[in-house]
């Protein structure tokens, strides 16, 4: 399940690469940025089984992953500069591999 949460942050950030830098193609990285995204969420409540409700980092996990989903919105209308929004999704991620490993509340 790990591998499988691990290639959707992969696929995630290679369509985010692809579509802030305006590659061509941009139909077929939507779909690799939308498949990924699902197979995040689905591995990522699998590897949880049962959320625990009493702590709140999964719930920050699932707020960066909207984050995630709205961000090639977020290119498309040019509402941030492109690297600002590159750094913020990298900054996104780093925050949710912390989160996953450390659990801290």
């Amino acid at each position: 399940m790990k591998t499988l949460h691990l290639a959707g942050a992969l696929g995630v950030f290679t369509a985010m690469g692809a579509v802030v830098s305006g590659a061509t193609g941009k139909k077929c990285y939507s779909i690799l940025h939308g498949v990924s995204l699902l197979l995040l969420l689905l591995m990522g409540f699998a590897m949880l089984k049962k959320p625990p409700m009493d702590h709140y980092w999964w719930m920050v996990k699932v707020v960066i992953w909207l984050f995630l989903g709205a961000a090639p919105a977020l290119a498309k209308r040019k509402a941030l500069p492109s690297s600002a929004l590159l750094a913020l999704c990298l900054i996104g991620g780093v925050a949710a591999a912390y989160l996953g490993l450390s659990k801290p509340f």
